[in-house]
């Protein structure tokens, strides 16, 4: 069967939680799609920003910044949590593209460590 693309899972652990901010994220989907040669799309975000009262009641594993980027053939998601450092990652493209290119740079932009790595070819 012909492969149809893959999708990169990636768990980052003590992560620098500075980059957790849009303007990082926003740098990292620019970044990483030009890493893996990409086409960006639109882009969203879910976060907190204007309701710091809800913030500060969010349990520690919510507490953090949702985002996907769109791309020319599918998205990339990402899941911050800011107090535990975390950074849960996942790409997905119908285009084929480098899976250890990928990890190494969001490993450096992060400045975290892997702990989990799943790359699976799609068909």
């Amino acid at each position: 069967m012909e492969n149809y693309g893959k999708e990169l899972i990636l768990d980052l652990h003590d992560c620098n939680n500075e980059k957790f901010t849009r303007y990082y994220i926003s740098k990292f989907f620019e970044e990483l799609c030009k890493e893996i040669d990409m086409e960006a799309c639109k882009k969203c975000f879910w976060d907190y920003k204007g309701y710091p009262e809800e913030y500060d009641k969010a349990p520690v594993h919510l507490k953090g910044t949702s985002a996907i980027q769109f791309i020319s053939t599918s998205n990339i998601t990402i899941h911050t949590l800011d107090e535990m450092k975390r950074v849960y990652l996942n790409i997905f493209s119908c285009k084929d593209f480098d899976s250890i290119d990928a990890v190494s740079f969001c490993r450096n932009f992060f400045e975290g460590k892997i702990v989990n790595e799943i790359v699976i070819e799609r068909i």
